[in-house]
């Protein structure tokens, strides 16, 4: 069964049934831009940073790094313990947070479950004159926990997980053609020849330079929901496949415009997706409808003064104010 709450990741690890376990859990929260951000929902708004053009409001985004990760620790912790055994955690950030971050998360999991770092480059950003642009994004990469390292899963065999070889690598080693044209080259290491097909590319790195985030930031291409800073789902993609097998579960509970849930479901896993931001989760479950997907509403507590949970499925997307504990773009 799949999940989707209007709640903060607190509240979602506090509601769902006890049987439900996280085998694997992506998580862009805010950035500490300093502004509030909006989305465009129709022609002529702008989303990104609230300017007098902008589309309804998504997120506050202005806590600094210390507040950043004082917000996160809580809600690490709280997903931790929704982990399954051999889960992997993906935590998304940029240059702004990402130091402070790393640390309050290596005191939830111990320094031993970090499993390492992807950088992301998304292909956009301004190139200043006064140095180095900062061009690239930060994915922290954890076990449940420390004794938990040898059981994480992997995909290593997956097709979106190989890259090409470089030309370099082409030129001077792939020198051998076989009888249906392809070229190749062959190791012998402890004695037992290995052949490397040039066609297969090879395992990929931690550096991923082949997603640009236009696909998902750009009106003209369907996959774009106008939520700000929306990842695309080639990214999710990657991940889903190298982290999860079929039928297990993926949670995503500061989910923005929902890629997460969206890629795990076509993929045919479970979800939760969680945000406390009432468009975020409008766009959500209109996205997931869009596509078919079946999932149950998680029954939240009542809010303030208007007496009612969150809107119902297909509300209004008018989108209104909420902390940083909202989702990033995901």
């Amino acid at each position: 069964m799949s999940f989707v709450a209007l709640a903060d990741a607190l509240e979602t690890c506090a509601l769902l049934p006890a049987e439900v376990r996280f085998d694997l859990v992506y998580l862009d929260p805010p950035y500490g831009v300093g502004a509030t951000m909006t989305a465009r929902l129709e022609a002529g708004q702008s989303r990104g940073a609230q300017k007098r053009e902008s589309g309804p409001e998504a997120y506050e985004d202005r806590d600094d790094p210390d507040a950043l990760a004082a917000m996160l620790s809580p809600r690490l912790g709280a997903i931790r313990e929704r982990m399954a055994e051999g889960a992997t955690l993906y935590l998304h950030l940029d240059y702004r947070a990402v130091h402070e971050v790393k640390v309050a998360a290596d005191r939830v999991f111990g320094r031993g479950a970090f499993l390492g770092e992807i950088v992301w480059s998304p292909g956009n950003g301004a190139r200043g004159a006064r140095g180095f642009s900062v061009t690239h994004q930060t994915l922290l990469v954890y076990a449940r926990r420390a004794e938990d390292r040898a059981l994480v899963l992997y995909n290593a065999d997956d097709p979106m997980l190989r890259e090409p070889f470089a030309e370099t690598s082409l030129s001077m080693h792939f020198r051998n053609v076989d009888a249906e044209g392809r070229r190749y080259r062959e190791r012998v290491i402890k004695g037992k020849a290995y052949r490397y097909y040039a066609d297969e590319g090879r395992r990929l790195g931690s550096v991923w330079t082949d997603i640009p985030a236009m696909v998902a930031n750009t009106p003209i291409r369907k996959e774009g929901t106008g939520y700000p800073t929306q990842k695309p789902e080639k990214l999710l993609e990657r991940i889903v496949r190298a982290s999860s097998r079929e039928g297990q579960t993926v949670a995503d509970l500061m989910c923005g415009s929902g890629t997460t849930a969206a890629v795990a479901a076509r993929l045919g896993r479970r979800f939760v997706a969680g945000d406390r931001s009432e468009l975020a989760v409008s766009i959500t479950e209109e996205r997931l409808h869009g596509q078919g997907a079946e999932f149950t509403r998680v029954a939240t507590p009542v809010r303030g003064g208007a007496g009612q949970d969150g809107p119902p499925a297909g509300a209004d997307r008018r989108g209104r104010r909420f902390s940083s504990t909202g989702g990033g773009g995901g």
